[in-house]
Order: C-alpha cells, then structure tokens, then sequence
C-alpha cells in the first residue's frame, strides 16, 4: 500500500491562490465543504459560486456555511445552487433580543475550504474582490490534516443556528502529528486561542513575530509581549499603517507607545492593506488561522487557528515575513508623542467600545 504524501504551500498573493483554489474546485471527485465569514456577491464571489454551481451539475456534493453578518443573506445570489443541489447554511441569522447588538456580534469568523477530504485550504482571505489587493495569507494542505480540518466544519455546519449546544465539546482541540487545531466559540472567561498565543509567548526564548491587520491587545498579551521583550525576546509585532477599519486604528494607538517603551517593536506595513494572520515563535513554531490579535476575535467570534512546527510551513512563512518587512517602516515614538489631542480624546473615548471593535 502505498504511503500517503503529505504537502503544504503557503500563499499571500490573492491572484494566486484564488486561481489555484479555483483549480482544486474543478477537480472535485466527491465532495466539496466551503466555510466562510464573506462571499462576495461581486467578481471572485461570483467566480467561486459559478465554479461550485458546474460542480453541484456534475453531483459532487456540496455544503457552503457562510455567516449571515458577513455575507448577508441573498438567496437570490445562491439560489442557481440551491437549484443544483448544494447544501447552503447563513451561519446564525441576525435577531431581535434585548441585547440585540451583543449577541448578534457573535459571527462566524472562519474561512475554510475542504475538498474530497484530501485538500483542506484555511488561514485569512474572504472571497471577495477587495481580498485582491491586500496582503492575505492562506494554508493549502494536501494529505492526513484535511480530515481533521473537514470534522470542524461538519460540527459548524450542524450547530449553524443554534445559540445553545455543547461548547465545551464543540472546542476541543483537535491534534494531529505535530499540528493542533484550536478552536473558539464566544466567550468572556474561555478564550482558547488568546490563551494558546499567551502561552507561545511565554515560552519563547528567542524570538515572536506578530502578524495582524487589527491589533487590540487585552491586558495579559500586553504583558506577556513586555515581559518576553524585557527577558531579551526579540518581539515583532507587523501591523497595516492604515487598516480598513479606522477605529481600530485611532485606539491601536493608545497601546503602541506604551508597548514600545517595554521594547517591543512595532513595524508599520506600508503596502496595501495587511488581512494575514499569523504568528512565528522561535522560528520553529507557527500559529495560522482567521484569528485577529484584538478583543472581538477572542471574545466573540468563532474562530480557528491551525498551531504546528511543521519544517516546510516555518520556512515558507519565514520567507513571506521577510518579504513583509521590507515594506514596513519602523513605528515613531517622536510622532506618537506629538500625535493631536483630538486622536487621544478619540482613543479614550473608544475605549468602551474595544471589545465590539
């Protein structure tokens, strides 16, 4: 019996990856699960639904969960699917309670797509046409790990409208090799994932870069950066100049200084904008998923990290920081002093809001 070859690739170029996800659609002998928090009802969406729609044709099964948030619930944009055979969940649609804003916070921020249990894509990009000019990052994997990945988007997809089930089940750890997957439900006092990437931080000897388009550190990361920088880590944390949410950016500014006098270094992406999610520890241990470093991911999202010290995967995402650190330009103390009294007003003013950010 022949042994199964595992591979990894990783991408940061939308074209790219877009066309070789597209290429693995038409390939489809079986079935195809596509997990998401955005479909695009514009050019890529439409690609992507049309190259899904010639395989539900063909009778290869397919299952889409998109959130109902992000995506909205357009059943006309899905209806030739539908029509064709494909299974399509809104992941928890939009309600009236008294708490109304809070609990329909609670989105479904994943992205993953598995294709005949044997190709499993997961890490930062939507499908939407903005994705093609932003710095993304997305994990293919062929082999072992896609079964795994495949088991928790069938556990999403049964519990897609319901607001009470087995949390504790339902974010378990997954482990395979030398890979975890961890996983996170909404919750103020479980936060999975925050606490994975504490402890990577704690651990690390040598040295932790951070990846992320929205920053919002809650007071332990805080600390664990500070203190792994006073220790003689050498902390990287790699940040968009300007995201597309400029509330983040206006109360990321009220930790920058305060992080970068602890000498934690703090790098400005001056591309377009920075959507990749990742973290590099010691260079042999990565974190890879749709988690952001900021309050709402952690505290109300459904979210999923792929945790490993795979060889192959260290070296390529070595490579795309270093490529990323060539655009970055060093953050300005000098500047973040002198920045107007009108942005530290609206720093503190946000603050209440930073866990909805």
């Amino acid at each position: 019996m022949e042994a199964v070859q595992d591979s990894y690739q990783l991408y940061d170029d939308p074209f790219r990856f877009y066309t070789v996800m597209l290429q693995d659609i038409a390939a489809a002998k079986h079935q195809i699960l596509l997990e998401t928090y955005r479909f695009g009802y514009d050019a890529i969406g439409q690609r992507f639904r049309n190259a899904l729609l010639r395989k539900a044709e063909q009778g290869i099964r397919i299952r889409i969960l998109v959130d109902s948030w992000g995506t909205g619930a357009l059943d006309q944009f899905f209806a030739p699917l539908r029509e064709a055979g494909a299974e399509i969940r809104h992941f928890k649609k939009l309600k009236f309670y008294f708490d109304f804003f809070t609990k329909n916070h609670r989105r479904n921020h994943r992205k993953l797509l598995v294709i005949d249990n044997h190709i499993a894509w997961t890490g930062s990009a939507n499908y939407t046409a903005y994705s093609l000019n932003w710095r993304e990052m997305m994990l293919r994997s062929e082999g072992r790990l896609a079964p795994y990945l495949a088991r928790t988007f069938h556990e999403s997809y049964d519990i897609y409208k319901k607001y009470i089930f087995k949390k504790y089940s339902f974010k378990k750890t997954l482990r395979f090799q030398d890979f975890e997957i961890v996983r996170d439900i909404p919750s103020i006092y479980r936060q999975q994932i925050k606490k994975r990437f504490e402890v990577l931080i704690r651990q690390a000897q040598q040295q932790v870069v951070i990846e992320t388009p929205y920053f919002l550190p809650g007071f332990k990361l805080r600390k664990e950066m500070m203190e792994a920088a006073q220790r003689g880590v050498d902390v990287k944390v790699i940040i968009p100049q300007h995201s597309d949410v400029r509330l983040v950016d206006i109360l990321r500014s009220r930790y920058l200084g305060i992080l970068h006098k602890a000498g934690v270094k703090i790098l400005m992406y001056q591309g377009t904008n920075l959507h990749a999610k990742a973290m590099m520890v010691d260079e042999n241990t990565f974190a890879i998923g749709s988690a952001n470093f900021d309050y709402r991911s952690f505290r109300y999202m459904y979210e999923m990290v792929l945790v490993g010290s795979h060889p192959e995967i260290i070296r390529q995402l070595k490579e795309h920081i270093l490529f990323t650190l060539k655009e970055c330009t060093p953050f300005s103390i000098e500047k973040w002093l002198r920045r107007p009294r009108i942005e530290r007003f609206f720093e503190w003013i946000l603050i209440p809001m930073r866990h909805l950010l």
